[in-house]
């Protein structure tokens, strides 16, 4: 809970005049920072920053203080900042997210850049998100690749209802999203292109019990005992339902390159890589469809 004289500050107390937006930022600044505030306030004023900034002595309401104090408390809790705003920016737009898909992160954003690599703009080509959550993935690579068909699986319904949201918001015509387990939606369907961002956290890791993952789904973060169940199962299915030239990408843990590519090797993957994302972790692996006369 909120220490006492910030709470009563927020409600507004009888007879004293109401606070205004950067008291109340400034408040607020105190127990979940300054970002973490602002966000919030722009979600109580349903309002832009530069909105917060010319208008930051306006006066709160009473309502609209309580309802800040209440959002306040939530994140002092752990709560996710987007949980509780209802959304999350990725690739320059903005998603709507719950606590039925995990939060798209920065770093996914390399996933895309490697997919958007290798779909030309000029022509029709497949392509297949798997484990698509919130359809962020699959959104970003249909609205930057307008002729290319994509379609997006996810197991959970509640995911899939989110993807669908997602997709009405954004104005995305080339999109299908089906529900299923990895290919079991898309059986004997070709793709040249396959993207992945699937669970590869293991279950006993400590992280899974701390910060924004303990309020987020856990199977779309825990890949078995070693994190890599779903990474194997992917790898291993993908070729079945590869063009002749077509590739995998798949995004995994820190410290999960080494085995992605082995796997990918294993599999005969040809021209086996993996890319760092901006903070120079190795993020993303892949390679093209085994036997393929392509070379990267």
């Amino acid at each position: 809970m909120l220490a006492g004289t910030v709470a009563d500050r927020l409600a507004v107390g009888a007879g004293i005049r109401g606070i205004t937006v950067r008291e109340a930022l400034c408040q607020a600044d105190q127990h979940i920072g300054d970002v973490d505030a602002r966000m919030l306030m722009q979600q109580v004023l349903d309002a832009s920053h530069a909105y917060l900034i010319v208008h930051s002595d306006q006066v709160l309401t009473a309502e609209q203080a309580q309802k800040f104090r209440q959002l306040i408390e939530r994140r002092v809790a752990g709560e996710p900042i987007a949980y509780i705003t209802g959304k999350r920016e990725f690739y320059g737009m903005d998603f709507v997210v719950s606590p039925s898909v995990l939060i798209p992160r920065p770093e996914t954003e390399l996933l895309v850049d490697l997919a958007l690599e290798r779909i030309p703009s000029n022509r029709t080509v497949r392509i297949l998100d798997l484990g698509t959550g919130s359809g962020a993935i699959a959104i970003a690579i249909a609205k930057c690749r307008p002729l290319a068909l994509v379609t997006a699986v996810d197991i959970s319904p509640g995911a899939a209802a989110i993807a669908r949201a997602n997709m009405r918001q954004h104005d995305v015509d080339n999109l299908s999203i089906v529900e299923g387990d990895w290919f079991g939606g898309v059986a004997g369907e070709i793709f040249d292109l396959i993207v992945a961002n699937p669970p590869y956290v293991a279950r006993a890791d400590p992280h899974l019990s701390q910060g924004d993952l303990r309020f987020e789904p856990p199977i779309a973060l825990s890949g078995g005992e070693d994190g890599l169940d779903c990474l194997r199962q992917i790898i291993a299915a993908a070729p079945a339902h590869l063009a002749e030239s077509g590739s995998l990408l798949v995004e995994h843990g820190y410290d999960q390159a080494e085995i992605c590519r082995e796997l990918l090797d294993i599999a005969d993957y040809d021209a086996v890589f993996t890319c760092p994302d901006l903070a120079g972790i190795m993020r993303v692996s892949g390679g093209f469809c085994p036997g393929s006369i392509v070379r990267q």
